[in-house]
């Protein structure tokens, strides 16, 4: 006798537009394209929709900002370590974009799937599984800062509330109010998917030109 559908272990795995399936449970690098988190992240809202604006402001666009602050405040940067921050909310692409007081509720059962999509994500792009910690701090600063930005830009939020929630950054000019402001505007989401796209080309051509080797004149 055939076993019925309600035997089968439920579907774990996503179809993505490029025709790859990814297995949440064990993703595989291999099923890992680009052009969907690109597509996924653009499509994505920050702060659940909760934001003034023709359109949402997507983790493409989020990802963007983030990845500018983080090489405006170390310009030296390497290539790999721009693409790790540009992709450090890539498994938001599957997820979604959980606010932070709904990732307290789910706990671990959130990192886990997160961490296991992340590290995917890395081994697909030749990135080390794990950033090195003064990456890491780089990168959540300057996650930091685009939040205030856009708490107070974009969300509703009071200077005052939002500097008690992330911090007020310092280095930035204050408007003649007084007030930060990073001028965020939220774009089309097919201009957020072609921003995303091209910044990540960008970057891997700098990777590529990092790998060839340097020739110099032979000595005679």
């Amino acid at each position: 006798m055939s076993a019925s559908r309600s035997d089968e272990p439920p579907r774990a795995w996503q179809r993505m537009l490029s025709g790859r399936r990814l297995n949440l449970l064990d993703p595989s690098p291999l099923d890992v394209e680009i052009s969907d988190i690109a597509h996924g992240l653009a499509r994505v809202a920050r702060w659940n929709g909760q934001t003034y604006g023709d359109h949402a402001f997507s983790v493409a666009e989020h990802s963007l900002i983030v990845e500018d602050i983080a090489l405006s405040l170390k310009p030296d940067i390497s290539p790999d370590w721009r693409l790790a921050i540009l992709l450090h909310d890539a498994p938001e692409y599957v997820i979604g974009d959980m606010i932070s007081p709904f990732k307290t509720v789910i706990g671990e059962a959130y990192k886990a799937v997160e961490h296991r999509l992340q590290g995917a994500i890395h081994l697909r792009f030749g990135l080390p599984a794990e950033m090195p910690q003064t990456i890491k701090k780089l990168c959540k600063r300057a996650d930091i800062i685009c939040a205030y930005f856009e708490a107070v830009e974009l969300a509703g939020f009071e200077d005052k509330e939002a500097a008690k929630i992330f911090g007020r950054p310092r280095g930035y000019p204050a408007d003649e109010d007084g007030k930060l402001r990073y001028g965020l505007k939220p774009l089309p989401v097919a201009k957020a998917e072609i921003l995303f796209m091209e910044r990540f080309e960008l970057i891997e051509a700098l990777r590529e030109a990092g790998k060839k080797p340097k020739t110099g004149r032979a000595s005679r």
